[in-house]
């Protein structure tokens, strides 16, 4: 039997712009059969999902993406770990959450006093997007920019200048793991410093990370992703079988922009 799904989809409780609900009922409607719910570095929105996945008899996964960082050759890269079918309640699971939001608002004020430097005419008040909203991320910067009529063409490039604290890709795993999850290497041809994707080193470069990840109990390689053609998802679903990973399918919904 085949199954129509999306493992890798984000609510306004990250940087998406639907609510849970409103996002399972699309899904339902597009006849999807199992969605996931992978909120950056947060699981708020999870049981609002679960709850409306019930109600439409549509499977919704508990998960998230950790973005994490590693040390590739003495330079850290960042590399993004899904978690599926985890346990909210974890007690590590929250606390790594917990240490995660602190230093996104760490980076949001240091990021929000760099654009204003350069002149950018934007404050705290133009992040936010709903009310009661908690997680301010990259995407929302760009957006508000957008609005105000001041977003550059370099806008991801400007927003990634100002960097923050992350946890270890390894501490990641481990965290879902412990939560009961399974952990997926999210969008791997979205990973930065390994080379051009045009170039074999790159491929050697990521079959290198993978390979290293899967001794810390990598579980799984998102290898259909938008950022990937046909060729390139074989290549990965290639790799992935190499080292006996399960091999996922994610759109990265973000909404309608």
């Amino acid at each position: 039997m085949n199954y129509k799904v999306d493992y890798h989809v984000h609510s306004y409780f990250s940087d998406g712009t639907m609510k849970p609900t409103d996002l399972v009922k699309m899904y339902k409607g597009r006849d999807y059969d199992v969605v996931a719910l992978t909120d950056h570095d947060g699981v708020d929105g999870v049981y609002e999902a679960v709850i409306a996945g019930e109600a439409l008899e549509m499977k919704v996964i508990p998960g998230i993406e950790i973005g994490g960082s590693y040390d590739f050759g003495g330079q850290e890269i960042e590399l993004h770990i899904l978690g599926y079918h985890i346990d909210t309640e974890n007690a590590a699971l929250k606390a790594c959450i917990e240490k995660l939001r602190a230093s996104r608002r760490d980076r949001n004020e240091r990021l929000l006093v760099h654009l204003q430097g350069l002149g950018y005419d934007l404050v705290y008040e133009d992040l936010i997007e709903r009310p009661g909203q908690d997680y301010i991320g990259k995407p929302n910067f760009a957006r508000a920019l957008k609005r105000k009529g001041g977003a550059p063409d370099n806008v991801w490039e400007l927003l990634d200048s100002v960097e923050r604290e992350r946890v270890s890709a390894y501490e990641a795993i481990s965290v879902i793991q412990e939560a009961g999850g399974m952990a997926v290497l999210a969008h791997p041809l979205k990973t930065k410093e390994i080379g051009s994707l045009e170039e074999e080193n790159f491929w050697n470069n990521l079959d290198a990370i993978v390979a290293d990840l899967k001794k810390h109990s990598l579980k799984g390689m998102e290898c259909y992703h938008p950022s990937a053609d046909h060729d390139q998802a074989l290549k990965l679903v290639v790799m992935a079988g190499k080292y006996h990973l399960h091999i996922t399918e994610g759109s990265d919904f973000h909404g309608d922009e």
